[in-house]
């Protein structure tokens, strides 16, 4: 038997135990589509967001202030809380890119490790059955 059908006959008794061929399966360009999307909304709200308070609110609170309105310190305050959650929001898109940049190339280091650990000296595949003589 060759190894295409010995993995094909393992696959297949490994899926009908549970009644499901169903697998969850994340590849790694879904990783990075998701991981490409945060870096895309991240660049996007920090050329968008006012986060230097240099926009029409800031000079809004600042003309306010100026001409004694309590509505300037009101706006000063909505402008320190907008600049906190924005910076929040930004550091959550870093994250979540950084993070699946991390995983799929950990992921990848991983499987080049298992593929050359389960070849014979020759560079040849192992079996199924003889991966299953390690597995038990």
């Amino acid at each position: 038997m060759t190894f295409d059908e010995e993995w094909a006959a393992a696959k297949q008794s490994a899926a009908t135990p549970g009644g499901s061929t169903h697998d969850l399966v994340v590849t790694q360009d879904d990783l990075g589509a998701v991981g490409h999307e945060a870096f895309v909304v991240h660049g996007e709200l920090r050329k968008k967001a006012d986060i230097a308070g240099t926009g029409a609110t800031a000079r809004a609170a600042t003309e306010c202030s100026a001409k004694n309105l309590a509505m300037g310190a009101e706006l000063s305050v909505t402008l320190t809380t907008w600049d906190s959650q924005v910076k929040t929001v930004l550091q959550m898109y870093a994250h979540i890119s950084n993070h699946l940049d991390y995983s799929k190339q950990a992921h990848a280091r991983d499987d080049e490790a298992i593929a050359a650990s389960m070849r014979h000296r020759n560079g040849s595949a192992l079996s199924v059955s003889e991966i299953q003589r390690y597995v038990k």
